[in-house]
């Protein structure tokens, strides 16, 4: 049976802004997706311990008042996804995040910020993953498709139904959703195994960044860089992995 006809975890991350490694964890959620339709769902909400901005309220809805109101301490949050996730790997359920490098490096900054114990670390020192990212792969195996690539334009491409974006939740589920339809489009990427696909996402993904920095460095800023580290990006402890 392939890959995407067995269990995975959909993994996804509302925060307080856009750069992974100073942003902070708001909401969270893991969703088991099984075989048969069935899921198992955990969500969490945190106090990030600072100010939500306006801007980022607007996206998720979790004002910085509802936040300190309800949402649990930020370390114990931080702690109960990374468990999540290492626990999944661990049975060897495939990790599925839209666009990981950026969710799996903001978790992995908010670990070292609270000095708990690394996605690495859990794993007893086994690289992390199997990581399956809709986003890098769909960039890769339809380069050439016009329009966005944001969760809510590759739903509608792949005909997944996404009704509450920017919910953690909904856009966990959505994320397996797509990289479901995907391997159903795209056999060869069905082909892989989930071990294969991570390998091939490494690649994919820094040669979409190679590809960026160069058409930035022609467009006038010839300085310009993108990390092409993935599924975490540097200095992240065990990005390298």
């Amino acid at each position: 049976m392939t890959w995407h006809r067995e269990p995975l975890a959909g993994f996804d991350l509302e925060t307080t802004g856009t750069d992974p490694l100073d942003a902070r964890i708001v909401t969270a959620a893991v969703v088991v997706v099984r075989g048969d339709g069935t899921t198992e769902r955990r969500t969490w909400l945190a106090d990030p311990g600072i100010r939500i901005p306006e801007q980022a309220s607007a996206i998720h809805g979790i004002s910085s008042e509802r936040a300190a109101a309800e949402g649990r301490p930020a370390r114990e949050v931080a702690d109960e996804i990374a468990s999540a996730l290492a626990g999944h790997w661990s049975e060897g359920t495939p990790v599925v995040a839209y666009n990981a490098a950026f969710d799996l490096t903001l978790l992995s900054a908010e670990l070292a910020r609270h000095g708990l114990p690394s996605l690495w670390e859990r794993l007893g020192g086994a690289d992390i993953g199997p990581v399956v990212d809709p986003y890098t792969i769909d960039r890769a195996v339809d380069r050439y498709r016009r329009g966005k690539r944001t969760l809510e334009a590759v739903c509608a491409e792949y005909g997944v139904v996404l009704d509450d974006a920017h919910e953690a939740l909904a856009d966990a589920l959505a994320a397996v959703r797509v990289a479901q339809a995907i391997a159903v489009r795209h056999a060869s990427v069905a082909a892989l195994t989930p071990a294969e696909l991570h390998v091939r996402q490494v690649r994919w993904y820094a040669e979409w960044a190679a590809d960026f920095q160069d058409f930035l460095r022609r467009k006038g800023t010839p300085d310009a860089v993108v990390d092409a580290s993935w599924p975490l990006r540097e200095p992240v402890a065990g990005a390298s992995r």
